[in-house]
């Protein structure tokens, strides 16, 4: 007598696991579209709400200064040419040796000593705060909160709060928001590069930090990395220069506080 329920094979069963993985994908695929979506619907005034959050723990750790007022003085050139409504972007100034800079909700730009003391002329600081601004017009910094959340929340729902898991999600979201982020990065360093034209009418000093970088850099491998290879940069700089026709005159010092 033949079995009329012969035993799943191990193809059936693999194909059952594809396409439970599909729709998994194609869950958060959808998910993320829709989180980056509504993002672009939020109002800057919900943003500054959050911003009222986190702002004054950097405004904490800043305090006036020289360096702070030229720094402002420096963004509000290049704002000038940002037609982005009402909003009032500045500078905090914190006196660690973090070589970074870093654009928080709440219209804030942080730039930490040590960014300064590796800048060497004032158009290539000028291409970092143009690079931060780029990341406020295109709302780069709650977008990468959005997809943190969807990620995290498809995981809970998939597997409930699981001890086991924390690891496997902390390496999901840093593999994702990796890529992600490089492509907003470039987005941001092009705006940067469109700004500093403008404002000197040349884009000499645009690739200056990221070469020094490269060169003081030990790899250029950039697959978990938050920002893409310096020496990737200079190339897509470069290239965007060349494409643009964007002259090469020359650079100013830093001001004198800096």
């Amino acid at each position: 007598m033949s079995d009329r329920n012969p035993p799943t094979s191990n193809r059936q069963l693999l194909i059952l696991v594809g396409l439970f993985v599909l729709a998994i994908a194609l869950t958060i695929w959808g998910g993320l579209a829709l989180a980056d979506f509504a993002i672009t619907r939020i109002p800057v005034s919900v943003e500054q709400k959050l911003g009222a959050v986190i702002v004054p723990i950097y405004e904490q750790q800043a305090q006036d200064s020289v360096e702070q007022d030229t720094l402002n003085q420096l963004l509000d050139r290049l704002e000038s040419h940002v037609d982005d409504g009402d909003r009032d972007y500045r500078v905090l100034y914190i006196n660690e040796p973090t070589v970074n800079a870093i654009a928080i909700p709440g219209d804030v730009v942080i730039i930490f000593q040590g960014l300064l003391e590796n800048v060497e002329s004032e158009n290539e600081l000028m291409m970092i705060l143009g690079h931060e601004l780029g990341h406020f017009v295109h709302r780069d910094h709650l977008k990468r909160l959005g997809r943190t959340l969807v990620i995290r929340l498809a995981i809970s729902t998939l597997f409930g709060n699981l001890d086991w898991l924390n690891n496997a999600s902390t390496w999901f979201i840093a593999i994702s928001n990796s890529r992600y982020s490089q492509s907003q990065e470039t987005q941001a360093d092009r705006f940067g590069l469109t700004l500093l034209y403008q404002t000197y009418g040349h884009v000499a000093g645009a690739t200056d930090f990221f070469s020094r970088l490269s060169q003081n850099s030990h790899r250029n491998w950039d697959f978990l990395a938050t920002h893409p290879a310096p020496q990737k940069r200079v190339h897509t700089l470069e290239q965007e220069i060349e494409a643009q026709g964007y002259p090469l005159l020359e650079k100013q010092p830093l001001p004198s506080p800096l």
